[in-house]
């Protein structure tokens, strides 16, 4: 059952890398990357447990490669730990060139969430 929740509530997005998101060397703004991570990760943890999430850490983040303006991302959300009111989920960045074949993972990083109430309260994750 939790194998299949997990593997259901797997989130892929892609988006383009576009100047206005780039710095002075005309690559992904670090802030950008986490910010992007942190709604993939969101989104993924709401799939799996289909309660109210918040964001309570990003445990690691590594930046392997610079992305480049121009090229299109892919981010990808996946759990990987179940706890009792809270979940961890990994989010992996990858490059891929616009016009070329193939992908390089860009960015890892583990963010934890937790279920709250509407009191904000953490709950049992279903």
């Amino acid at each position: 059952m939790i194998q299949e929740k997990i593997k259901n509530s797997e989130t892929r997005i892609f988006k383009a890398v576009f100047p206005n998101t780039t710095n002075h060397y005309d690559t992904l703004f670090g802030g950008t990357a986490m910010h992007m991570m942190d709604e993939v990760a969101f989104i993924t943890a709401t799939r799996y447990s289909r309660q109210i999430m918040v964001t309570v850490s990003s445990d690691k983040i590594d930046f392997k490669k610079p992305i480049p303006a121009g090229t299109i991302v892919e981010l990808i959300g996946k759990v990987v730990h179940v706890g009792n009111t809270s979940l961890k989920v990994n989010v992996d960045i990858y490059i891929e060139q616009m016009y070329a074949e193939g992908r390089e993972l860009a960015v890892q990083g583990i963010f934890t969430f937790v279920a709250i109430d509407k009191d904000k309260k953490p709950i049992k994750i279903n």
